[in-house]
């Protein structure tokens, strides 16, 4: 399955403005061939520490686009910040399928230096999900500094899609994780990261597309674009059926 990180800048706390700047990406993704599309954290909003400006109902005008660009095309996904019931919002990647049917997975942990975790409250559950013909799963931003978070679900993951708002004054830190993450669970990686500038924070992008032998097989450097490639759970298997090194991780 052909897999695409669209990687865009962000108009800060302007849905409107950014899902117009993004649908015609998107669907060039879609028309390119890519059975999945992904987008960067928050990509309607920018990473606002401000929920009472951004944050939206489940299922609110951003999941609905989301689940409007993929209808009939295939997978599209994106985090959202998405208001509950109870408690605070969260930081939601929502999955929208082709078929209408829609995955969320609440990011797990909140960003505290930034002060996430005092405006967003944390998820509770991970998110392993079949999309097409590959195992896929979800993470959001600063899970991908918490490896133990990957390892339990690497048995049954052909590829990790992390979304991203992460900060060009860390970038060496964002790509050397995805390709760690690549080499130690034998999977596909796609890190999709912003550009641009939001809240006096600078993206410089580096979304990447990382094989199962830890290969960065596209990138997107630091430009608004595209990035996509042909995501094979064959790889993985063969990957691992040579080198079989899961086996010996010791469980937790």
């Amino acid at each position: 399955m052909i897999v695409a990180a669209v990687q865009h800048d962000i108009a800060w706390e302007d849905r409107d403005a950014t899902l117009a700047r993004v649908e015609p990406m998107v669907r060039a993704a879609f028309d390119g061939g890519a059975g999945l599309v992904v987008l960067p954290e928050m990509f309607a909003v920018g990473f606002s520490m401000a929920p009472e400006r951004v944050a939206e109902p489940e299922g609110g005008p951003t999941a609905a686009w989301l689940v409007e660009q993929a209808r009939g095309r295939g997978w599209l996904c994106g985090s959202v910040p998405e208001q509950r019931p109870r408690g605070r919002p969260r930081n939601v990647l929502v999955l929208a399928g082709p078929d209408g049917h829609v995955e969320r997975y609440a990011k797990i942990h909140p960003f505290s230096y930034s002060g996430e975790h005092e405006h967003y409250d944390a998820g509770t559950d991970l998110l392993s999900v079949e999309v097409g013909d590959v195992r896929g799963a979800f993470f959001v931003c600063y899970d991908l500094r918490f490896a133990d978070e990957f390892w339990g679900l690497a048995p049954a993951t052909d590829v990790y899609v992390v979304v991203a708002n992460w900060p060009a004054a860390r970038a060496a830190h964002w790509r050397a994780l995805l390709v760690a993450r690549a080499i130690e669970n034998q999977a596909w990686v796609v890190g999709c990261n912003r550009v641009g500038e939001g809240g006096g924070v600078a993206y410089d992008g580096g979304s990447v597309i990382v094989d199962p032998w830890g290969n960065v097989v596209a990138d997107a450097g630091d430009a608004e674009t595209t990035i996509s490639w042909d995501v094979d759970p064959a790889e993985v298997a063969r990957i691992r059926g040579r080198y079989p090194f899961l086996a010996d991780r010791r469980s937790s």
